[in-house]
């Protein structure tokens, strides 16, 4: 039957830098933010244009959003593996920990591989995307914890990452991870053509994420495991017990990756974005002739590469070149791009207004 692969969605993020549209009720990877589906849905369905033998997903995600979460999967006729309920986010680590211990349950003919996948990012080029996981089984049948890593197409400052090392077939080993550069060092970083994007997503065995995590993270792979044995299971629902609130917390990278031996990158070009921002989101969409984004009741005028979004009024701008505006029934933001990244300190910032009121 060849190699089966367990997809593993992460579906836990806060969303907070697409602050007021995404909310910690709503996060963003359940709206419809590129097109007809949400973006969970969108994952999703990159599952049916891969090359290789997929099994059905373990989504994992906060308990507040285990149903909406569930239904979304169920609109597109998804088989679900299963859904994990985390009563508190513990980072990527422990998530993906506990879908390698349930997948070694839901695979009885062999050992499974999975396929992290966060549930938020966007990939406009889907066959590319399954080119480059076909390309990753190699290395992450052989024991490799595999990931991709975007070939850059700017001097980027909001990604880490990767500096490849020896070359094999259609993948390469890790020489070294490397956190956001400054604009010189990126541009430095491009020029090379030695890095890449560090996208987030990977392909491994359970096997070998188990092993490396019980070396490096032993007392996480503990408490992972406790957590399992005392979740509560109703159908596909998976509801953590009390140990996973003292796991540590930490994502894969710092757990793992950036400490292994056995770090494989394959290259990515499908056209990806992590949406990890108006102005990313802004670059994701179609535009007019102009480069602006209009979505609901929006008049621009002499405006230039502006995304403007309204939910319950008109908004109406003049003059304005890169620029976001989101209105929402709660609040109205307007940032510039170059800001974007400040969007989630606003949101704790009136987060924090409105818990002491």
């Amino acid at each position: 039957m060849g190699q089966r692969i367990v997809p593993v969605i992460l579906c836990g993020g806060s969303g907070t830098r697409l602050w007021p549209l995404s909310s910690a009720d709503k996060p963003k990877q359940l709206l419809s933010l590129i097109g007809e589906h949400t973006m969970l849905q969108d994952t999703l369905l990159r599952l049916r244009e891969q090359q290789v033998s997929i099994a059905p997903p373990v989504i994992v995600c906060n308990e507040r959003h285990g149903t909406l979460v569930a239904a979304q999967t169920r609109a597109l006729g998804q088989a679900i593996g299963a859904v994990v309920l985390e009563p508190t986010g513990r980072n990527s680590a422990p998530a993906v920990t506990i879908a390698a211990l349930l997948a070694r349950e839901l695979i009885d003919d062999g050992e499974p591989l999975l396929l992290v996948l966060p549930a938020d990012h966007v990939i406009a080029q889907p066959a590319a995307f399954a080119a480059a996981v076909a390309a990753a089984v190699q290395p992450a049948a052989g024991g490799y914890l595999t990931t991709f890593g975007v070939v850059p197409t700017e001097p980027a400052t909001g990604y880490g990452y990767i500096r490849r090392g020896a070359d094999r077939d259609g993948w390469s080993e890790i020489a070294e991870f490397v956190e956001k550069p400054n604009a010189k060092t990126a541009r430095a970083y491009l020029d090379s053509g030695q890095y890449l994007w560090n996208s987030g997503m990977f392909l491994f065995a359970a096997s070998a994420w188990l092993g490396e995590l019980g070396t490096y993270a032993p007392e996480m792979l503990a408490a992972c495991e406790q957590a399992l044995a005392a979740a509560t299971r109703v159908d596909e629902f998976v509801r953590l017990g009390p140990p996973f609130a003292s796991c540590p917390a930490d994502s894969i990278d710092y757990a793992v990756m950036e400490k292994t031996a056995r770090a494989a990158v394959v290259p990515l070009s499908a056209g990806w974005s992590d949406v990890g921002s108006w102005a990313s989101l802004h670059d994701a969409l179609p535009k007019d002739a102009n480069g602006n984004v209009a979505r609901g009741d929006v008049v621009l005028e002499e405006c230039h590469d502006t995304y403007a979004s309204s939910q319950h009024r008109l908004v109406a701008a003049i003059g304005l070149d890169g620029v976001a505006i989101v209105e929402t029934e709660d609040a109205v933001l307007v940032v510039k791009h170059e800001h974007a990244e400040s969007v989630k300190r606003v949101a704790e910032l009136v987060g924090k207004r409105a818990r002491e009121r």
